[in-house]
């Protein structure tokens, strides 16, 4: 367990913190009730919680579950302002059990269910009234349907095959990165990790995308008016949306 944390520090903790800081528009979160779905390593939990917010954070993968209560162990261990559960999106049950809170966030998650467009619709369900959506979707690019292609095969392979694919796409993925963003890949944004989010990437299956205005379509008729869109800087990087529930 020890590994998977290594790389976690003081510096990728306050990037974390400014990510949401710049997303939500604050600089606080005192007082705000924040919903982290799919926390992953629970960096973003965690950066909610040093903010001020009481903060759940879920997950479907058992191992990120372990990351995330590691984590608070490790800075929060006394903290009852956050509670972590292994659980689905796709439980619209679970879901409805939790409650409302000021800021439902789901970074790169949803897309990757099986069913993004319910996991979405369920992603609302727990907004407060006059409170926020703040998800990450893949942007429909030419280059979908190979990535889509790239990660079926990555994840049909054996392990070692995996390492080798790893080590090929790092070149291409940064020389990729360079040219369509126009920044150092190495330098990561959100306080993550070059390699680990190559890893991500392709292992990263089910797989689906959607261009703006579809999100912006559906998430609106659901009771939503869009407060702000971040447009990846890249071709098949994630859109940012924040939405506010009328």
């Amino acid at each position: 367990m020890a590994k998977i944390f290594i790389k976690i520090n003081d510096d990728k903790i306050i990037a974390a913190e400014y990510s949401l800081q710049q997303i939500l528009g604050t600089q606080s979160l005192t007082g705000k009730k924040f919903l982290d779905i799919g926390s992953g390593s629970g960096l973003f939990s965690l950066a909610a919680v040093r903010l001020g917010a009481e903060v759940r954070s879920f997950d479907y993968d058992p191992v990120s579950v372990e990351c995330t209560k590691y984590l608070r162990k490790q800075y929060f261990s006394q903290t009852t302002n956050w509670i972590i559960e292994e659980s689905s999106v796709l439980d619209s049950n679970y879901l409805t059990s939790l409650g409302h809170f000021d800021i439902v966030y789901s970074w790169g998650v949803l897309h990757h269910t099986g069913n993004m467009w319910q996991a979405i619709s369920y992603a609302c369900l727990p907004v407060l009234p006059g409170g926020q959506l703040v998800i990450a979707i893949y942007n429909h690019h030419w280059t979908s349907i190979i990535w889509k292609t790239i990660k079926i095969v990555y994840n049909k392979t054996p392990f070692l095959i995996k390492q080798l694919l790893v080590w090929v796409f790092i070149p291409i993925s940064f020389v990729g990165a360079f040219i369509t963003t126009k920044k150092n890949p190495l330098k990561g944004e959100r306080g993550m990790e070059f390699k680990s989010d190559l890893i991500d990437w392709l292992g990263g299956y089910p797989y689906e995308y959607a261009k703006i205005q579809e999100i912006v379509n559906y998430i609106e008729k659901l009771g939503f008016q869009t407060i702000k869109i971040v447009p990846t800087s890249g071709w098949t990087g994630c859109n940012q949306f924040v939405f506010k529930k009328l």
